[in-house]
């Protein structure tokens, strides 16, 4: 919606001052009604549920069949000698158990990094530009990217010089794209190499 507009008309809508920025006053407001600036997390699932996907796997499924073909044979010659079968099926549980742990640990890492790292912008607030973390920035911030830096949210370039952006992710093109501050895009455009 906002590159559909002009600069002017963005800042105006925004009730944001591009030199000076939003105030602390309404910088809280905003968090409020908006909340942070972060995907929401999806909802973790439940250790029956890890443990349950860990049997999910083709060889698996064959061990698991296999112990019950062996039991099965076993029960029907007479034997009643179920080693074979208790011992396949404690190896599975084993490796599902195994399994889940592995992937807890792993998510608890990815979290710590996450933590350690979190992505940082340059905001402009009551005139003074200070180094945030993303996730608290609000609609009519005032944003400002160097060489080098993430877009930390969604934006509309009010000035800029010499800007590329690679949206690699969004395209799938490698080669940073252009941007231009006065560009003025039509509605509903589709997301492509060149505008």
């Amino acid at each position: 919606m906002w590159e559909t507009l002009r600069k002017e008309e963005v800042l105006k809508k925004l009730g944001t001052d591009f030199r000076h920025g939003l105030n602390q006053e309404e910088v809280k407001i905003r968090q409020q009604k908006y909340g942070k600036n972060k995907l929401e997390d999806k909802p973790k699932e439940s250790l029956l549920i890890r443990f349950v996907k860990q049997f999910n796997d083709f060889m698996i499924i064959i061990l698991i069949l296999a112990s019950i073909i062996s039991a099965v044979v076993s029960k029907c010659q007479g034997e009643n000698d179920y080693i074979d079968s208790i011992i396949i099926i404690a190896i599975v549980v084993l490796n599902a158990i195994m399994g889940v742990i592995q992937e807890a640990k792993a998510e608890k890492s990815i979290e710590a990094l996450q933590e350690m790292t979190p992505p940082r912008a340059k905001v402009t607030r009551d005139g003074v530009t200070n180094e945030i973390k993303a996730e608290e920035l609000v609609p009519g911030d005032i944003i400002t990217l160097e060489a080098g830096n993430y877009v930390p949210a969604d934006s509309r370039i009010i000035e800029s010089f010499n800007l590329k952006i690679e949206e690699a992710s969004l395209t799938g093109e490698t080669e940073p794209v252009l941007k231009d501050a006065n560009k003025i895009c039509k509605p509903n455009i589709a997301l492509r190499r060149h505008e």
